[in-house]
């Protein structure tokens, strides 16, 4: 009896093997035929005797067949015996898996860890044998199909803001080759921010240390020099070919104390966040960046121009997804300019990542029927163009606190009549319209309140948004009352929270009276039902 590799490139645990030359006779009664598929214990391999695990019967020897009947099925029991003694004596001794596998861990269903690996859940349960998705036991170890080329155990980690290919390869000291490889990876486009990076589990925790910029001009040795290093130390932990190889404006890995932070961005941040990490249509998010004080920091999101305030703890922009942006990638760019150490003299940087955006689920409404005039483009376009700069300034001054009051009586203030982002058409058009705020229930002249403190910027008529009134409360949020009445409030007003400001009607682009309420955050209107349930930021 023999071990040798079988035909088949890759066999799957469980699987049916066919012997593909040899037969096992006793006497005239042939035990295994060619072409016969027997059990075979193993795991997924590649031929390679070195990696296999898969038993294979070869003609039994001669002098087995001169011995008598008994005898010899005598030793066939005692061959298959020993067989499944090695067999459990294998399973017994400490696995050293030849395959990618992953350690279940508390929480864990397969479902999720389907998704983190990107492999279909069918897949990931004909590779380990599971029948019953629900029955994981904490600590299994699942094989990880479709990764063929890599060994051993693996982990998962999500991609934060400022890192690339070669920045990830040096924070976790994984060549990037592996990365594209255990990944898949087709596109930089693929490490936008929130995605999962899957990596050798050794490496799970990713590197230490600080970080440092090349200046224009600046070798590795003087680098080395001004930060108490060695430069070959920066080649081998920053897998550069030599001293030669780092770029001007590069951002390296230092080996001394810190805890890492952006692995493509100065040192001089340290953090950026985003919350919501995945972005919605018509949703707000709140970036966050970590880092020295008397920073200048721009940027821009989808198109929308960002505006950062310095906190105590660092830096702060808040912005608006369009309801109508495509799904998909969007690029997030900073931009800023920093100064070097303690040096007056600044240098700029600029960085993009993509993000993702994912569609709002919004419903068509039923067609609305309305005045043909409040649909002309010679009509619309300069109103749209004067409502739109309305929200274009960004005061520095956040004038609100907490969460937006309702802009309606108590009995009104769970009553909505149509929701932000609806998908609308006029009078039969193509669903090309979305619903930019918020209805509230209530009659002509029901009471309208302020939500929050600010001023007044615009009130007065318009032809499709009736008598509206526009508040702006810094930090470039601004809230619209549309087809009121009466407007109680004038340009320049400073406003209290629940302040009486105007009262409910029906002037406009209506099919009746309500009071249209919307919310603006860096120019774009946004879910006002977001901002009545949650404080900013």
């Amino acid at each position: 009896m023999n071990l040798t590799s079988p035909k088949a490139s890759v066999i799957q645990f469980g699987q049916l093997v066919e012997i593909p030359t040899y037969e096992v006779r006793v006497d005239d009664i042939v035990l295994i035929r060619p072409g016969d598929k027997i059990p075979v214990d193993g795991t997924v391999i590649e031929g390679g005797s070195s990696s296999m695990k898969i038993w294979y019967f070869h003609p039994l020897p001669q002098w087995l067949f001169c011995w008598s009947l008994p005898v010899r099925l005598f030793s066939i029991s005692f061959v298959f015996i020993f067989l499944v003694a090695s067999v459990r004596s294998t399973k017994a001794q400490e696995k050293q898996p030849d395959w990618p596998f992953y350690v279940v861990q508390e929480g864990d269903s397969l479902w999720e860890i389907a998704s983190r690996f990107d492999v279909g859940i069918e897949d990931l349960q004909s590779a380990n044998g599971i029948t019953d998705p629900s029955q994981l036991t904490i600590g299994a170890e699942l094989v990880i199909p479709g990764l063929g080329g890599y060994q051993g155990r693996l982990d998962t980690q999500i991609i934060p803001y400022g890192e690339t290919l070669r920045s990830l390869s040096r924070r976790y000291r994984v060549l990037r080759e592996t990365l594209v490889r255990i990944n898949r990876l087709t596109s930089p486009a693929e490490l936008y921010v929130g995605a999962t990076l899957i990596i050798p589990f050794e490496r799970a925790n990713g590197l230490a240390g600080s970080r440092a910029r090349l200046a224009p001009g600046e070798s590795l040795l003087e680098l080395a020099v001004l930060r108490n290093s060695n430069p070959w130390t920066l080649v081998t932990g920053n897998d550069l070919p030599g001293t030669w190889a780092a770029l001007p404006e590069e951002t390296l890995y230092l080996p001394e104390a810190g805890t890492g932070g952006p692995g493509a961005l100065p040192e001089a941040i340290t953090a950026v966040t985003l919350n919501p990490l995945s972005l919605t249509q018509g949703k707000t998010v709140v970036i966050k960046i970590s880092g020295r004080s008397g920073l200048t920091l721009g940027g821009s999101l989808a198109g929308s121009e960002l505006h950062f305030f310095e906190l105590e703890d660092g830096y702060l922009a808040l912005q608006g997804v369009h309801a109508m942006t495509e799904p998909g990638l969007s690029p997030l760019t900073l931009t800023g300019t920093l100064t070097s150490g303690g040096s007056s003299q600044g240098f700029d940087f600029t960085f993009s990542q993509p993000v993702y955006v994912r569609g709002g689920n919004y419903t068509f409404d039923p067609v609305l029927s309305v005045d043909p005039e409040t649909l002309d483009p010679a009509v619309t376009k300069p109103e749209d163009n004067l409502w739109a700069a309305l929200g274009v300034p960004v005061t520095a001054e956040k004038m609100w606190d907490g969460r937006f009051q309702s802009p309606v009586p108590v009995q009104f203030k769970d009553c909505w009549t149509s929701l932000f982002g609806n998908r609308r058409s006029y009078n039969g058009s193509d669903y090309k319209y979305f619903h930019s705020g918020l209805d509230f229930c209530g009659g002509v002249g029901s009471e309208l309140y302020a939500p929050a403190a600010g001023r007044v910027v615009f009130a007065g008529p318009l032809i499709v948004r009736g008598n509206a009134t526009v508040i702006d409360h810094g930090w470039g949020v601004y809230t619209a009352y549309d087809h009121q009445s009466e407007i109680f409030v004038k340009p320049g007003d400073v406003v209290k929270p629940g302040q009486l400001i105007g009262l409910g009607g029906a002037t406009g682009r209506v099919t009746g009276p309500h009071l249209h309420w919307e919310v603006w955050v860096g120019g774009v209107q946004v879910d006002p039902t977001d901002w009545l349930k949650r404080s900013f930021p």
